[in-house]
């Protein structure tokens, strides 16, 4: 049967023309995702929404993560009352009141007010720059008026060098909500105290990220004429009478989570002993700025803050880092105010990382490429961040940039996809061009070209006897086919392979016709072994050969040796025993199989027995006779990668290079691991040991079969087999043959072609 050459392809297919149009299209399409995408992102930008002021705030939240603590100004001071001063000081005094009668304005909690004039005149004696209490007093103490009284005395003597808590609270009445400002009493005010708020606004992902001032400036907006009064953060600033530039930015700078600052316990002033000792009789507080709060649980100051995606934070902390934001000039803002402007240069970026991205014409380069630029852009976002305390557009860009990349690799599967509609189509048209149908049996997914083959071959009866029922699939220079032997009883099926030589030429088909015979009648002789697959018969056909063999029933090897599974000791013993005795009989005769591999052994289901199958005859003739006569860029080598030693490579095998590749299957079932994925050490012998559960004598057989200078391997089957046979089986087992269809491993283009067929 004549053949169409390859060449004929390219001349009388109108679709391969449509190949360019769609890569333009695709080009098209990458450009108008690049703008459409840019687009969207810009006017998400300049919309400042919800969500995305959510993203930039979780953005800001990782960099202080990435960041970590940092060391906060030396000058401030928190002075908490914390768990331990609330109960510890109680303790004490009821242990003995007389002892501990300094302690007897903390007794109980809510304290006295005459324990906080005690901690100011003490504070104020050693030296502290200024004292902030995060407390509002806007109640009559309830211990009396002389306990106000003492705190009154106090604040008139140090006022100046004082700062008071006052707190916006919001209200329901039925005009709606509103919010009005609790400050401390008249009596505490009359003194030159300072008053500042200690509210903070909530952003939109539940946390506190920017200055109290801020909460006050959207008060002033909702209601201008509310009473004008300082966050407590710069109302301490003005009380220490601490210069700083005005901020630069709204938000604060964290200098780590909760325990950051320096924190005493509030009772510890009080007591003596500590005063004394730890506190160095005060000196400690010298030239520093003291803030009193509260830091124990129960109080219920507690907060979420950008610093941390789980951990709150006390309100003293928080107004111990935002006092710390003005001091070190470190505020957070915007790189850039204006959202129109912000929406613009969203634009560019992503824009001109596109236009960049395109000019690549993979795929997956382009996702890789668009996830770089992402990745530096995010970078430098946080160096932004770390050293300017400027917060970039960042999450916006990243999205949509890797979004793009995304979108170029779908649009380049799509466009593959199509050429490959177009193989397809053509190789339907030419399926019977020997080079086409070597493309078609490396590429699993064009094998459904093969079911249609079924269906064209299906009935054909060969020389007058074998009726093909099924089509097993379709080698470079060959084809294989289930038939039924309709000359004898029962119709016992067989399996015929079909030899296609990839010239007509007289002289070619000549020496085709010599090598097959003589092939065949290899195949005949090494058939008479009981687990070697029998030749029926040999023909020629229409100048077509055909091989008759034996129809066996089973599952390939490689349905066991899965990758991850590792068989026990005696079992691998038992197959490498099984096949070195087949090996012996073929080396016997004469024959170097060369493609033993596990899915070219077949577990017979009728009695457990491997049978070595595919002898590469019809291999060897069309290699020959392609090499010979022909110049093809298609050649078939025999052997396959992890399996075949370095001679075999080269074209030189031997004798044990069938040893080594039964030695390669023992590795396989001891490690679970494919040999191709094994490493070698600079020596070219294979790395396998680290990855095995076997015994010393097991070792040093397998390593022998499997050196990768052959001289050094064992000269024949039958020297490997006795070392085998010395080492001694504690357990005799049975191989169970637990199967998985879906592995792949090991399987060549070849495996659909051989002379057995899968368990059903």
């Amino acid at each position: 049967m004549a053949k169409e050459p390859i060449s004929s392809l390219t001349k009388k297919s109108a679709s391969v023309g449509k190949s360019g149009k769609q890569s333009q299209r695709v080009v098209g399409l990458s450009h108008l995702l690049t703008v459409t995408s840019a687009l969207i992102a810009a006017l998400l930008s300049v919309s400042d929404g919800v969500g995305v002021q959510w993203m930039e705030n979780q953005v800001m939240t990782t960099w202080f993560q990435l960041r970590g603590a940092i060391a906060p100004p030396q000058d401030i001071v928190i002075l908490a009352i914390d768990d331990q001063s609330i109960t510890t000081p109680e303790q004490y005094y009821k242990s003995d009141p007389q002892q501990y009668g300094y302690l007897e304005p903390l007794k109980s909690f809510p304290y006295k007010r005459e324990a906080y004039a005690h901690v100011i005149t003490k504070l104020m004696k050693a030296g502290a720059k200024s004292v902030a209490l995060d407390i509002v007093f806007d109640k009559p103490s309830g211990y009396g008026e002389v306990d106000d009284r003492q705190l009154q005395a106090v604040l008139q003597q140090y006022g100046n060098k004082v700062t008071l808590a006052a707190l916006y609270e919001n209200f329901d009445t039925h005009q709606g909500e509103f919010s009005q400002l609790t400050q401390p009493q008249e009596m505490f005010r009359s003194a030159s105290v300072s008053i500042g708020v200690v509210n903070f606004r909530l952003e939109v992902d539940g946390k506190i990220h920017r200055l109290a001032s801020e909460f006050i400036k959207s008060l002033s907006v909702d209601n201008p004429t509310s009473t004008k009064i300082s966050s407590f953060a710069e109302a301490i600033l003005a009380s220490a009478q601490v210069k700083y530039p005005p901020p630069k930015g709204d938000r604060i700078y964290f200098s780590g989570n909760e325990g950051t600052f320096e924190t005493i316990s509030f009772w510890s002033v009080l007591d003596p002993e500590n005063w004394n000792n730890y506190l160095q009789q005060g000196k400690f507080f010298q030239n520093k700025i003291v803030i009193i709060g509260a830091t124990a649980q129960l109080i219920h100051d507690i907060h979420p803050v950008a610093m941390s995606p789980n951990q709150r934070m006390s309100g003293v902390e928080i107004h111990a880092n935002a006092i710390a934001s003005l001091m070190t000039n470190k505020t957070i803002a915007p790189a850039i105010n204006n959202t129109i402007l912000n929406g613009l240069f969203v634009l560019i970026i992503i824009g001109s990382t596109g236009l960049v991205v395109t000019k690549n014409k993979h795929g997956i380069n382009r996702l890789l490429l668009s996830m770089a630029v992402a990745i530096v852009w995010g970078g430098i976002s946080y160096s932004s961040f770390i050293y300017g305390q400027l917060m970039l557009p960042t999450t916006i860009p990243i999205i949509a940039i890797t979004l793009n990349g995304i979108g170029y690799l779908g649009l380049e599967v799509i466009k593959e996809k199509n050429n490959k509609q177009q193989l397809v189509t053509i190789f339907q048209k030419y399926q019977f061009s020997p080079v086409v149908q070597e493309i078609l049996n490396q590429q699993t997914d064009l094998q459904d070209l093969i079911e249609k083959r079924d269906s064209e071959v299906k009935g054909k009866i060969l020389s007058g006897r074998y009726q093909i029922i099924k089509v097993l699939g379709a080698g470079g220079f060959s084809e294989t086919y289930i038939a039924e032997d309709i000359q004898r009883p029962d119709h016992p099926q067989c399996v015929v392979k079909q030899l296609k030589p990839a010239t007509t030429k007289e002289e070619n088909l000549a020496l085709a016709r010599r090598l097959f015979s003589s092939e065949a009648k290899t195949l005949e002789k090494l058939g008479t072994h009981n687990q070697i697959p029998q030749l029926l018969a040999y023909f020629e056909e229409d100048e077509e050969f055909y091989l008759i063999q034996e129809y066996i029933l089973g599952h390939p090897l490689n349905k066991e040796l899965v990758s991850g599974k590792t068989f026990p000791e005696n079992l691998v013993i038992e197959i490498l025993k099984d096949l070195l005795q087949i090996l012996r009989f073929v080396h016997d005769n004469g024959v170097i199989h060369r493609d033993i591999k596990p899915n070219n052994i077949i577990r017979r289901r009728s009695d457990q027995k491997l049978v070595l199958i595919d002898f590469g005859a019809v291999k060897e003739v069309s290699t020959q006779v392609t090499e010979s006569f022909e110049s093809t860029a298609f050649t078939i080598g025999i052997g396959t990668k992890g399996y075949s030693p370095s001679e075999q490579c080269f074209g030189r095998p031997q004798y044990n290079s069938d040893i080594y590749a039964i030695g390669m299957i023992g590795i396989k079932a001891l490690t679970g691991i494919s040999p191709h994925e094994l490493k070698h050490d600079s020596n070219g012998e294979v790395i396998w040991l680290d990855y095995a559960k076997v015994s010393e004598p097991l070792a040093e057989i397998i390593n022998h079969m499997v050196m990768d200078d052959h001289k050094l391997r064992y000269n024949s089957a039958f020297d490997a087999l006795e070392a085998l046979n010395k080492i001694p089986i504690s357990q005799q087992g049975k191989i169970e043959t637990v199967i998985d269809y879906s592995e792949d491993d090991d399987i060549d283009s070849d495996s659909v072609t051989k002379p057995w067929i899968e368990d059903e």
